[in-house]
């Protein structure tokens, strides 16, 4: 069985004043939103590289993301695992 989807992805990112470096990502399926968050802070010691800091900040806020997606992949299993009828008991 074939199957085709598209999802959209929503990412916004921005740089404070301070060298905190904020990102937001968002996915659409359709049906369901998820969203994420990551930071990045720029040691004051350090020269600051607002590539770097995005970088960073989008890279966490997808692996956040990426980690609510797994967990409600994970839930629905279990939902259908716990409502699908156990043969050996429906045999007798």
């Amino acid at each position: 069985m074939s199957h085709t989807g598209q999802w959209k992805v929503r990412l916004h990112f921005f740089e404070e004043d301070d060298g905190t470096t904020k990102a937001h990502v968002v996915l659409d399926t359709g049906t369901t939103e998820l969203a994420g968050n990551g930071t990045a802070h720029c040691h004051p010691a350090d020269t600051n590289v607002p590539e770097i800091g995005d970088e960073l900040a989008v890279g966490r806020a997808m692996n956040d993301l990426a980690q609510q997606l797994l967990n409600t992949a994970d839930r629905d299993i279990q939902g259908i695992v716990e409502t699908r009828p156990n043969v050996r008991q429906t045999a007798r």
